[in-house]
């Protein structure tokens, strides 16, 4: 099982996906699922020498999703320390859309940098349609939700380094 090691104070504290969801409950999977693998993903890159202090990452993005919102929050501290924006107009026209935004992350921790944002093929454009519609039916509604835990679903089954694509843009 795949876990995220932060330090708190010194000391290790280890999350889960489940765990994750535990904090965020079931509304948005697939956003919990997202925030988990940048993290697993930038957090080698943003200290070669082990696990990041949780207090000390910053994270701004383009993706406003609550889901991944949480699982930052939950690992990070950062929503309540106000080390958490979004900012819609990062990541350019290159970056893949979310339903309300980019899959788009920059995560920095003490004098490092990393960008990290997703490769084609895990967010379905179904999903994005159907996301998008107003006054879906309760099928439709359906038909989203299964589409959710589809999305975390194959973003847990693959590896991360296969999901984002991540560069470090400034080290320190």
């Amino acid at each position: 099982m795949t876990q995220l090691i932060v330090l708190d104070h010194g000391q290790p504290i280890t999350f889960t996906f489940a765990d994750l969801l535990k904090y965020h409950g079931a509304a948005f999977p697939g956003g919990v699922a997202h925030a988990f693998k940048v993290m697993e993903r930038a957090f080698p890159l943003l200290s070669e020498t082990g696990p990041v202090d949780r207090y000390e990452i910053h994270i701004i993005t383009a993706f406003p999703g609550p889901g991944a919102r949480d699982a930052f929050e939950m690992v990070t501290r950062a929503v309540t320390g106000n080390r958490f924006t979004v900012d819609p107009s990062l990541g350019g026209p290159d970056v893949l859309e979310s339903a309300n935004g980019r899959y788009f992350f920059r995560l920095q921790y003490r004098s490092r940098v990393a960008e990290l944002s997703l490769r084609p093929g895990i967010v379905r454009d179904e999903f994005i349609a159907l996301s998008r519609k107003k006054n879906r039916t309760e099928e439709e509604e359906k038909r989203l939700t299964w589409l959710k835990q589809d999305m975390a679903d194959r973003l847990m089954s693959t590896a991360t380094h296969e999901a984002y694509d991540a560069r470090i843009i400034q080290a320190g």
